[in-house]
Parts: C-alpha cells; structure tokens; sequence
C-alpha cells in the first residue's frame, strides 16, 4: 500500500511541474517576471507587496499580484487598494497554491499591462515548498516574532528561496529575537541566499529587496 501513495505522490509532483514549467513559458511569453513569496500569516507578505508597488511604480515598472488564502478576500482587498491588477485564489482546504490554480489566475489577468508579478503563497511554512508555481524565483518573508528558532524549524522554506526577508526589525529587541542567529541558519541552509531585514512599518529596507528582485 505504501508504494501506491509514493507513486501518486510522484505523479502529482510531476504534473505540477509541468504545469508550473507552461506558466513560467506562458509569463514569459508576455515579457512578466513572476516572483512567489511564501511565509507564515502575518509574516508580512501583503505588506511587502504594498510598499514594493510604489517604489517599482517610481521605476516605470508595473506590477500585478495573486493573493493565495485558503478562504476570504482581506488580502485581496489590501492588493486591489494599490491600484494594480490582483487576482482572489482561494485553494478552499489546501494549504498551499499549485501550478493549477495559478494557471486559472493568470487567465484573468492582464499580463501585458504587468511587468512584475507577485504570488503570494498561502501563509504557511511547509505545504507551499513542494509546489512549483512557474515563477522566477521564491522570496521567503518572516517576522522576528515567529522566534528566532524559526528558520531551524523549516529549512526546506529556505533551501529553496533565492531571496528571504526578516521583517519586524523593530520588534526584535521586544520578543527576545535574535537576527543574528536567523542569518546564520539562513546562510548554513542556502549560503547563495539573499538576507535583507525590514520594518513594513516604516519601509526601511525595502529598496534593498526591490533592488535585488530586479537584479
């Protein structure tokens, strides 16, 4: 019986990527740079993507997002109130998105008005890491006030990501947070990894990451 579930197992992966490899063809296609954030609710994921969309408009760069959640619109919402093109995908009782829903998303977009799109995962740290999407690269955001152990609990998040984000620099010194340690967990899973430290709050070190994302 064991076998079985592996095999199906396997063959939903490969379908995935086959998939996520015609999205990446089909953005391409229409000159979009597609960029998956994934993280844990309240990360700060959505905010990430609202203080980008101004900095990229300064740049001439326009930008669209999908908005994963299992259920509800409230990302959506905040995604819409920038004024860009956004999609609602709601996986219903999956923790993650797939190359599936993403492809039905995309449909609904349009891509020749975008030049950077943002998919914002489902806020979760394990389900979302096997799911190959069809974008450039994974940018993986958490708060110091998911513990500074944070890192260490999930390394596939981190193997995977090109680019990470440790958000709520001014929250650290108030939860006990150790940044310090969270880089270094970071660099010991993925040394080519890209390490920037935020405060959504005030937009401090978002330029950074923007600059690193058009790089």
């Amino acid at each position: 019986m064991h076998h079985i579930d592996v095999s199906i197992e396997k063959d939903v992966y490969a379908a995935n990527d086959r998939l996520a490899a015609a999205n990446a063809a089909h953005l391409k296609e229409h000159g979009v740079r597609a960029f998956d954030l994934l993280g844990a609710i309240g990360s700060g994921k959505t905010a990430l993507i609202e203080r980008m969309v101004p900095l990229l408009r300064e740049r001439n760069l326009r930008a669209g997002a999908i908005a994963g959640d299992v259920y509800g619109d409230d990302d959506f919402r905040r995604i819409v109130a920038l004024g860009i093109p956004a999609v609602n995908a709601n996986t219903g009782t999956e923790c993650h998105l797939d190359a599936h829903i993403v492809e039905h998303a995309i449909a609904d977009l349009p891509l020749d008005a975008i030049d950077l799109l943002f998919i914002e995962n489902v806020g979760n740290m394990v389900c979302p890491t096997d799911f190959a999407l069809g974008a450039e690269k994974r940018i993986v955001v958490v708060s110091t006030t998911e513990g500074d152990d944070v890192v260490n609990k999930h390394p596939m998040m981190f193997r995977g990501s090109s680019i990470a984000v440790i958000n709520k620099t001014d929250l650290a010194p108030f939860v006990g947070c150790d940044m310090d340690r969270m880089e270094a967990d970071m660099r010991r899973y993925n040394p080519e990894m890209k390490i920037f430290r935020t405060n959504m709050k005030s937009g401090e070190g978002v330029m950074a990451v923007v600059d690193a994302i058009l790089e």
